[in-house]
């Protein structure tokens, strides 16, 4: 897809997942967070590497239950709650995309930045403090905390960045990865676009629909989209 000229926008809105840094490293550092407690209730060895196995096999839903299996477990429906609970809770072991720390480096005090994401609340909590974002992004909307059903696509966390920002309609730019969800709702408001389209990101494979106003591969273009230039000239 064509990139797009973003000239008009004075505000920039982040996604987390898979847009500032690769999802998969999350669950790789949740399955090994939760290995020796693995080990310890149910002496199964492996476990963590199991159960990245299933998840690269596009597992969804029941990746504990497989790799427990696959251990020789049998875990009840209690058990597999914990674990998932244990697996939200865990401080992961994330880091930026360098892109991406590059990228908000440069727009950091050139314009608003904000962050709207969806996802169980304290695993959300627990990545925005991983990946230090309060030094980057005010608001950061985590859209659980909103209240039920207003996660994406719903219009609600984007209105409480416009009113936070004081922007509107096209002056604000939102940068997500996932086109089932991300972008109707900015683009209802009338806000710009742009698809992070990172290899081993989640939905990469996704084509449609075609939600959006331009593509990238990573955050390293997004200053001259923009026409800052660079800082200092």
């Amino acid at each position: 897809m064509p990139t797009a000229s973003f000239s008009t926008v004075h505000c920039v809105v982040f996604d987390i997942d898979d847009t500032l840094y690769l999802e998969r490293d999350y669950v790789k550092s949740g399955f090994e967070a939760l290995a020796p407690l693995v080990r310890e209730r149910f002496g199964a060895i492996g476990f963590a590497d199991r159960a990245f196995a299933a998840f690269e096999r596009g597992i969804r839903g029941t990746t504990f239950d497989v790799a427990l299996a696959e251990c020789g477990v049998a875990a009840s429906p209690h058990e597999i709650a914990e674990l998932v609970a244990a697996y939200r809770a865990h401080r992961p072991k994330i880091a930026l995309a360098t892109d991406a720390a590059r990228c908000l480096a440069d727009l950091h005090g050139r314009l608003p930045v904000a962050v709207v994401s969806d996802g169980p609340l304290v695993a959300q909590q627990n990545k925005t403090a991983a990946l230090g974002l309060a030094e980057w992004c005010d608001p950061i909307l985590l859209t659980e905390a909103l209240g039920a059903g207003l996660g994406k696509p719903h219009p609600a966390a984007f209105e409480m960045v416009e009113r936070a920002a004081g922007t509107r309609g096209e002056q604000c730019l939102y940068v997500a990865d996932n086109p089932a969800k991300d972008f109707q709702a900015p683009r209802a408001l009338g806000w710009r676009t742009l698809r992070i389209r990172r290899p081993l990101s989640l939905h990469y494979a996704t084509a449609e629909p075609l939600f959006w106003d331009a593509e990238l591969a990573n955050l390293d273009k997004l200053a001259e989209l923009l026409n800052l230039g660079k800082r200092g000239v």
